[in-house]
């Protein structure tokens, strides 16, 4: 077992180094470009796209929630973590750039969604997503059913399974350890009906869950995260100094050489906002909106939340508690953390919330599985 879990680490860290991540940068720098920073010249106008309410359907800010859901995971606090631990504060300035870079390609995917979207069952829904636009923009149908069955495998199945473990890891944490023998199947049967009640009534009660579980986690969190920044407030200046001296190499940290720091930073910020990773496109294609680009740029503020905003809180939590740097970390590093600044209550608190963001993203995760499993089979029928 210990050489087949090697075998799947060697593979998976060169798909991520010498395929996802040039692949995922270069497109990103070409479509910040070819559309002249598009992602930076209309903030202001994202955040009053975000407000537009649509006749019957999903408003943009339902589809924002959809894909938040989806995007704010476990990844915002244990990939966090990780990223700091194994790559140094440096690590945390280049998931910024990924996310800055990243906004053109969430921006182009939002709007090819909403383009090449079909009407779906229920009045007012819509479907759509790189498997719809694959076979109806480039022809390509094969390549739309090839991505349609890797993304229902991948976010419908395993990455599902992850948040779910997720949550049984730290539940049983904050419990003290209870007997995994029941408790693991109970905690299961209990998400697998929490879950069907969340999505076994369309796009529009999805929507409708997410609408109200994204701003009270992101909410909860930030204000805890406050709480500890306020603490270490004098501290604060000093971070941002490791961050930025970490990404270019002006200080020497254990485990922070530059290579390491920029490959961190891009894989987890890539992983937490999955900007140009073709998931979030599923519920872009989702709102009911008067222009393809108004959805692009309300996706795009998506992948600033999720990183400027979520990512970086969870970075300053760290920090504040000086982690061990050079060695693997997760979501203990930041429980750590809470619990140092804040007490033994932050880390039930914690737990919680990590059981929002794990549920969330399950809720996103399915749909992006149902989303493009239905495109799939409306494609065999043609």
């Amino acid at each position: 077992m210990s050489t087949l879990n090697t075998w799947i680490v060697d593979i998976n860290d060169a798909f991520w180094t010498y395929l996802l991540i040039p692949l995922v940068a270069v497109a990103g720098l070409w479509f910040t470009l070819r559309s002249k920073a598009v992602q930076l010249r209309l903030v202001p106008e994202m955040f009053r796209l975000i407000k537009e309410k649509p006749k019957s359907g999903v408003s943009p800010f339902g589809a924002f929630t959809i894909s938040a859901a989806a995007r704010i995971g476990t990844g915002n606090i244990a990939g966090v973590a990780t990223a700091i631990t194994m790559g140094g504060p440096g690590a945390v300035f280049w998931m910024w750039m990924m996310a800055l870079v990243g906004g053109a390609s969430a921006f182009v995917e939002s709007c090819l969604a909403q383009l090449y979207k079909s009407r779906g069952k229920e009045p007012g829904t819509y479907r759509g997503g790189p498997a719809y636009y694959m076979e109806r923009a480039l022809g390509k149908r094969w390549l739309g059913v090839l991505f349609a069955v890797l993304i229902t495998l991948t976010f419908g199945f395993v990455l599902t399974a992850v948040q779910s473990n997720t949550i049984t890891v730290a539940a049983d944490g904050s419990f003290g350890g209870v007997d995994a023998a029941w408790f693991t199947p109970v905690l299961g049967i209990i998400l697998a009906v929490l879950l069907g009640l969340a999505v076994f009534f369309g796009v529009k009660r999805i929507a409708s869950v997410t609408q109200v579980l994204i701003p009270v986690m992101a909410t909860v969190y930030l204000l805890l995260g406050l709480v500890v920044v306020l603490l270490n407030i004098t501290s604060v200046p000093g971070m941002f100094a490791d961050i930025i001296g970490g990404a270019f190499g002006f200080r020497e940290v254990a485990g922070g050489a530059v290579g390491t720091a920029i490959l961190q930073g891009v894989r987890r910020g890539m992983f937490s906002n999955e900007a140009g990773m073709g998931s979030a496109p599923n519920a872009s294609a989702a709102a009911e909106t008067s222009h393809p680009v108004k959805q692009g740029l309300v996706q795009t503020l998506g992948v600033y939340f999720d990183t400027l905003v979520i990512c970086t809180m969870t970075a300053l939590v760290i920090l504040s508690a000086n982690p061990t740097l050079g060695t693997r970390g997760g979501a203990d590093v930041t429980q750590s953390a809470f619990n140092s600044a804040l007490g033994g209550w932050a880390g039930h608190m914690l737990t919680v919330v990590v059981f929002m963001v794990a549920f969330s993203s399950m809720i996103g995760n399915y749909y992006y599985g149902e989303s493009s499993l239905h495109g799939r089979l409306q494609l065999h029928d043609r």
